[in-house]
C-alpha cells in the first residue's frame, strides 16, 4: 500500500467476549488506532463535495455532519461544498418548470437559475449548516456568489450531429463553470475556526448568475485550496475495474486509462475526471467514496483500510 494511502499499522487487540467491558476495550482501541492519521491530517484543509442520496436521508445527513463537526474537533479544516440536484429537480416540477438535460447538465433558463439559487442557497444550504451546529460545529453557510468566491463563465458543449457529422455549439443558459477561485473569503473563514458550507452558484463579469455542477465546484475549489485531500460522496462504493470490483487506489494515468477503455463511464467520467484535474492541480489526493456509508468520511481517513478509491499521483 502506497504512502498515500494508509501506511501505519496498529496491531489488533480485540476484547474478550468474556470481558464486561470489551465494548470500552474496542473503542479504545479504535481511537488509539486512529491517533497517527489525526496527526497527519492535523493543521491541513480538506474539501468534502455532499450530496445526492446522503442530503434526503435525515440519518444519514446527522452521521455526516457529526463527521464533519469530529473533524473539525481534532484540528483538520473541512470545507463542504453541496449539490441539490434532486431538490432542484422537485422545485421546478412544482412550479411547473420542465427541465432538460444535455450531457448531464441541466439547461438553465432566467427562471430556473432563479430556482436553482433560492433552493441551493435556502433550504439545502441552510440544513447542512443547522445540522452542523447542531452536532456542535460551527457552520456558516454561503453560495459562490458570497464575496466573488466562485468566478464564473458561460459553460459551452458541443455536439456531433450523428447523421451530418457535424458539430454545433449547445448554450445550456446559465450554466457556468468555474475561471477563479477568491481562496481569501475560505482562508478567513477557516482562520476563525469556522466550517464553510458553500453552495455551487457562480457569479459571472457582469455579475450574473450561474449554475454549477457541484463536483466540478468543489475539485476547482480543492485545487485553489491546494488541499491535503478532495473527497467526492456519492451513491456507489468507488471506482470499479472490469469485473465490477472495487479498486481502492490508482494514479491519475491509470484513471485516464480507464476512461478511455471505457471500464470507467456514464456518470462516473465526469467525477472521476474532476479528481484526475484536482490532483494534477496539487491536491494531495483525492477519493471518490459512498456517502450512504456511516461514517464512511472517518474510515477513510481515521483507519488503515480507508473507504472507496484513492486517486493520488502514482
Amino acid at each position: 500500500m502506497s504512502p498515500d494511502r494508509k501506511t501505519e499499522k496498529i496491531a489488533h487487540a480485540p476484547a474478550s467476549e468474556t470481558d464486561p467491558q470489551g465494548e470500552w476495550h474496542r473503542v479504545a482501541h479504535t481511537l488509539s488506532e486512529a491517533l497517527p492519521f489525526m496527526r497527519r491530517y492535523a493543521g491541513k484543509t480538506v474539501v468534502i463535495k455532499y450530496g445526492g442520496n446522503a442530503m434526503v436521508d435525515d440519518a444519514i445527513a446527522d452521521n455526516f455532519a457529526r463527521d464533519v463537526a469530529l473533524i473539525k474537533q481534532v484540528g483538520i479544516n473541512p470545507v463542504v461544498v453541496h449539490g441539490g440536484g434532486p431538490q432542484i429537480g422537485d422545485m421546478l416540477e412544482k412550479l411547473g418548470i420542465e427541465s432538460e438535460f444535455i450531457n448531464g447538465l441541466r439547461v438553465t433558463d432566467a427562471k430556473t437559475v432563479e430556482v436553482v439559487e433560492t433552493v441551493l442557497t435556502g433550504a439545502i444550504n441552510k440544513d447542512i449548516v443547522s445540522r452542523i451546529s447542531k452536532a456542535g460545529g460551527n457552520a456558516v453557510g454561503m453560495s459562490g456568489k458570497h464575496g466573488r468566491l466562485i468566478e464564473a463563465r458561460k459553460l459551452m458543449r458541443t455536439i456531433r450531429d450523428p447523421q451530418s457529422n457535424i458539430e454545433k455549439v449547445l448554450d445550456l443558459g446559465f450554466v457556468g463553470e468555474p475561471v477563479q477561485i477568491n481562496t481569501q473569503v475560505l482562508d478567513e473563514m477557516i482562520n476563525l475556526d469556522v466550517i464553510p458550507v458553500v453552495a455551487p452558484v457562480g457569479i459571472g463579469k457582469d455579475d450574473e448568475t450561474y449554475n454549477i455542477n457541484a463536483d466540478t465546484a468543489a475539485g476547482a475549489i480543492a485545487s485553489a485550496l491546494k488541499a491535503t485531500r478532495f473527497y467526492l460522496l456519492t451513491d456507489v462504493a468507488g471506482v470499479l475495474d472490469e469485473n465490477r470490483d472495487l479498486i481502492t487506489e490508482m494514479g491519475t494515468r491509470e484513471a485516464q486509462e480507464l476512461i478511455a477503455s471505457g471500464t470507467v463511464n456514464g456518470g462516473m467520467i465526469p467525477k472521476v475526471s474532476t479528481c484526475i484535474e484536482a490532483v494534477k492541480e496539487h491536491v494531495g489526493a483525492a477519493v471518490i467514496m459512498d456517502g450512504r456509508v456511516t461514517h464512511a468520511l472517518l474510515l477513510e481517513m481515521f483507519t488503515e483500510h480507508g473507504a472507496g478509491t484513492l486517486i493520488g499521483t502514482k
